[in-house]
């Protein structure tokens, strides 16, 4: 080894080709397309992964600050553009690219989110139509989420007021445009969920360019509108604009102007509506009575209204013979109990000690009453108390005698 030769450690290789990577203008601003492999999502927020085509692959990291900005989410084997540079990560001696904005390949960013985000919610049953409210046939109040500016605001009043315009109108102002405005249509929706007395909710903005329509495709407001307690009818940009909202809402109607018309009826319209409803129920209650009218008159012609009296004497003549047969029953009964009880009084009789005791016999007691039945229990001198038929003897024992022959 030459004396003049300079040894470098592992660290300050890699800060070297750092370095020289670092001075390539090419290498600090570059975009590279390709397939993501290895995607994870650390907990941390950052994104790690890979970006192959059919030879090569490149190693990734989209930090979480720039992350934050990517509206859909990255899935392995998905086509996308990558932005960022080329760097070198030095504890391990590997170059990577640090990803600051990411686009699908093929498609727009904010149409995959849609996409994604329509999915998911369908999956989850927030566009079910099971779940779908109806809508009020005449709301006494009806909630405005809109912007105080727009077209849309002037649109719906002057439909409203042409017609029906008795009906109580709240305009709650949102923004409908920017990074902000699913904020406001939240709260806005929350604050007429809280009045109790509004009928129905109308959330409305003009048309405009998928950017400009975007806060009506933000989770948070579809969740807002799947939550609320009151039916609510989107209408958002033209008739060939879609959004989440509309799919999530009660209603959804082509344009604000349409939402008016499907919220309110056309005031002649409903009052021909209503007499004619008001005819058929008379109509309806006029030959009801006509069929009930038919069936008491077909009644009070019966045999039964017609001989009442012979009627009630035929049922007088059964419960007579019912009651004659009760009693009857019932003295057959008394008479069985009372040979019965005659018969088991005889057999109590039986064992009563009054009859043994008129054939001669009698009961012994000591002094304290208590029966005596063995000669064992009696001493010389003891006290006896001998109970006849006719009356008590009080004697003293002057002696026992135990015999075997009258055990047996």
């Amino acid at each position: 080894m030459q004396d003049n030769v300079t040894i470098l450690n592992v660290s300050e290789i890699n800060r070297y080709i750092k370095g020289l990577i670092h001075g390539d203008p090419r290498l600090r601003d570059i975009w590279v397309t390709g397939e993501l492999s290895n995607f994870k999502h650390h907990r941390s927020g950052h994104m790690y992964f890979t970006i192959k085509d059919s030879k090569s692959s490149l190693r990734c990291v989209f930090f979480r600050r720039e992350n934050q900005r990517c509206i859909f989410k990255p899935s392995d084997g998905m086509e996308v553009i990558l932005h960022g540079n080329i760097s070198v990560y030095e504890p391990d001696g590997v170059y990577q690219l640090y990803v600051s904005e990411m686009e699908p390949a093929g498609m727009g960013s904010l149409y995959l989110a849609f996409e994604q985000l329509k999915g998911r919610l369908e999956k989850e049953g927030l566009f079910s139509p099971e779940i779908k409210k109806k809508l009020p046939a005449l709301p006494r109040k009806i909630g405005l989420v809109t912007s105080p500016t727009g077209a849309a605001l002037q649109d719906i009043l002057a439909t409203i007021k042409k017609r029906f315009p008795h009906v109580h109108i709240i305009v709650v102002e949102s923004l409908v445009q920017g990074p902000q405005a699913s904020f406001d249509i939240v709260q806005a929706i929350n604050i007429l969920n809280r009045q109790k007395d509004v009928d129905v909710i109308i959330l409305a903005r003009g048309g405009g360019s998928l950017e400009d329509l975007w806060p009506f495709n933000e989770e948070r407001v579809a969740r807002a509108i799947y939550s609320s307690a009151v039916p609510i009818v989107s209408a958002v940009g033209h008739e060939t604009d879609f959004t989440i909202a509309d799919f999530a809402a009660d209603l959804r109607a082509p344009t604000p102007t349409a939402a008016a018309a499907a919220v309110v009826p056309e005031k002649e319209e409903f009052l021909s509506t209503l007499a004619q409803l008001r005819e058929k129920a008379a109509s309806a209650l006029k030959r009801r009575l006509q069929r009930e009218k038919q069936t008491l008159d077909y009644a009070v012609s019966e045999r039964f209204f017609t001989l009442p009296l012979k009627r009630i004497k035929l049922s007088k003549e059964v419960l007579d013979q019912l009651d004659k047969k009760m009693g009857r029953e019932i003295i057959r009964i008394l008479q069985y109990k009372g040979i019965k009880l005659g018969a088991l009084n005889d057999r109590l009789e039986s064992y009563s000690p009054f009859k043994v005791m008129n054939r001669g016999f009698c009961y012994c007691r000591d002094e304290e009453g208590k029966i005596i039945r063995s000669v064992k229990e009696i001493k010389p001198e003891d006290i006896l108390k001998l109970t006849f038929k006719d009356g008590l003897v009080s004697c003293r024992t002057e002696e026992v005698e135990e015999r075997e022959f009258l055990d047996k």
